[in-house]
């Protein structure tokens, strides 16, 4: 992959209120000129989740421009080119996803839904902190691996090692 260029990056969630717009914000915030991030869900919600868009504040994260939106809108004629799709929940790595045009690198990088936590406020801005602090985890990976020297095979093994990191959903027998 040539060094000069910007990668899209798409963050897929069911709902797209909560995680994939971690996923979205943050590497938007850390990946400078050099990624360009993306969400969307496959059943959105409507709306970003109100703790999400506070946690991202209370860590002077953009949340500019951020909305919950379906995952056709990047699978159709004139929608950006994906470099990679990362799946952010269990539910939407099992649905079947459009055919992203270009064949992008895919992965799983489950995280637990701070959104289904009940219970008093600060039980709920607990579990989007933590989710914030496993994405944030991810995008560090990411974002150091040597993307314009290293082949497909070993790339795609890298990103499934970043999946399994600290906070993943995935089973011990390695789904991905």
């Amino acid at each position: 992959m040539p060094a000069d260029r910007t990668y899209n990056v798409l963050f897929l969630c069911t709902g797209n209120s909560a995680r994939s717009i971690l996923g979205e914000a943050l590497l938007n915030h850390v990946g400078g000129d050099r990624f360009h991030a993306y969400s969307a869900g496959s059943t959105p919600k409507g709306a970003v989740h109100p703790m999400t868009l506070q946690v991202l504040a209370a860590t002077g994260i953009s949340t500019e421009g951020l909305r919950s939106k379906a995952w056709d809108e990047f699978a159709g004629p004139g929608a950006p080119k994906m470099d990679f799709v990362f799946t952010v929940c269990d539910n939407a790595a099992g649905e079947a996803c459009p055919v992203w045009p270009g064949q992008p690198m895919t992965a799983h990088w489950g995280i637990e839904d701070p959104a289904a936590v009940d219970g008093p406020e600060f039980a709920q801005r607990a579990a989007f902190e933590d989710a914030l602090g496993f994405m944030r985890n991810r995008i560090a990976a990411f974002v150091n691996l040597p993307l314009e020297s290293i082949d497909r095979m070993a790339l795609g093994s890298r990103l499934r090692g970043i999946g399994a990191m600290d906070g993943s959903t995935s089973k011990a027998s390695g789904a991905a």
